[in-house]
């Protein structure tokens, strides 16, 4: 059986998928998978097509050298403006998201109401080849590889607000108030 890093809170109304060994760089699936994470399931599938189309462009928060600056970046209000189009990676998480769309059907979960709430991109074993160099010498070439994994989970309507808050004091509000009834 497939393992993955957590079980969703209500399996009921949650679905899931995942890929192990996915041959995309790790960093660039880790920011495209980021950038999808609290969207609903269509417009995060809408969100990646337009990133493959250069219409919109997913924001790098965490990996960020050597990645340039685009304005594109200005709608996710992010410091540092640094954006990019991973191709590879996008096209894998609009793979997932599709097939999580299917196990979200499959399980009877309305797929207009179900938001993206785990993903997880997780270092895979590097995959090592050889590039040869001058004077007879060979170097490592790997490739960093990733697991990615997707919880999708129905959300219900809207909570009612209670008409009164019941009020909060403090330790020592509490004490002063039994002090007063006391006297």
């Amino acid at each position: 059986m497939v393992k993955f890093s957590r079980q969703p809170a209500e399996p009921t109304k949650s679905a899931k998928t995942r890929v192990a060994d996915l041959r995309a760089h790790f960093k660039n699936t880790y920011e495209t998978a980021r950038a999808v994470k609290g969207l609903k399931l269509k417009k995060a599938i809408r969100y990646m097509e337009n990133v493959l189309e250069h219409k919109q462009i997913v924001p790098f928060k965490k990996f960020v050298r050597h990645a340039g600056r685009h304005a594109q970046t200005k709608e996710f209000k992010t410091s540092g403006s640094i954006g990019r189009w991973p191709e590879k990676s996008v096209k894998a998480v609009i793979e997932l998201l599709k097939n999580l769309v299917s196990n979200s059907e499959a399980k009877g979960l309305d797929v207009e109401k179900c938001v993206i709430t785990h993903c997880v991109v997780q270092r895979a074993v590097a995959s090592r080849r050889r590039t040869y160099r001058a004077h007879g010498r060979i170097s490592p070439y790997q490739g960093h590889n990733c697991h990615i994994e997707f919880h999708v989970t129905e959300k219900s309507g809207p909570v009612k607000k209670a008409d009164k808050p019941a009020l909060k004091m403090t330790k020592k509000q509490a004490a002063r108030q039994r002090l007063a009834i006391g006297k």
